[in-house]
């Protein structure tokens, strides 16, 4: 297991190819699809190569990426093999933003409970400390309001809006103190 960070109630640690079945359904979920984009990952050989060109791959180039976020059992501590897949959150280096960006995503059954909160915080935390950033960026959909009050709560500020992959979104800026 490739530990990124874990909090009281979350392990995230880096993907790997034995995620794939999470993947296909995590990008399947009706809101991941509306609030970010249909990945057009609908089986296990396309969620392989969904991490390999995407997570794993920004791993290696950029040393950060898309993380898996696993919920702690009680009596499980930082086993992770015990811990339930819920959600992804990390850094992206997109060639379109001059800055890597915040980005997750969680299983509907999972909002509202403060796990994304919780894991964009001890991400942010970690991407600061151990790469040094002084900025990190986020994206949402305009409609997307619930992700745009979290930014907020976290810290970041709205800037304006952009256009990415030929859709309108709104980008927030993070400042590290």
């Amino acid at each position: 297991m490739s530990l990124i960070c874990e909090t009281a109630r979350l392990i995230i640690r880096r993907f790997t190819l034995e995620d794939a079945d999470f993947i296909v359904q995590l990008l399947n979920d009706e809101s991941f699809i509306r609030y970010i984009a249909d990945k057009q990952v609908r089986s296990v050989a396309d969620a392989e190569n969904y991490l390999t060109n995407g997570p794993l791959a920004s791993y290696n180039s950029h040393g950060f990426g898309l993380n898996m976020v696993l919920l702690k059992h009680a009596d499980s501590g930082v086993d992770a093999e015990r811990a339930t897949p819920i959600g992804m959150c990390g850094l992206l280096k997109r060639a379109e933003l001059s800055h890597p960006d915040l980005g997750f995503a969680f299983l509907p059954e999972c909002c509202g409970k403060g796990y994304a909160r919780e894991a964009a915080t001890a991400t942010l935390s970690q991407a600061i400390e151990t790469h040094g950033l002084h900025t990190v960026l986020a994206v949402t959909k305009p409609d997307n309001l619930r992700s745009s009050a979290l930014l907020l709560k976290l810290g970041f500020a709205f800037k304006h809006g952009i256009t990415l992959y030929g859709a309108e979104n709104k980008l927030y800026q993070y400042l590290a103190p």
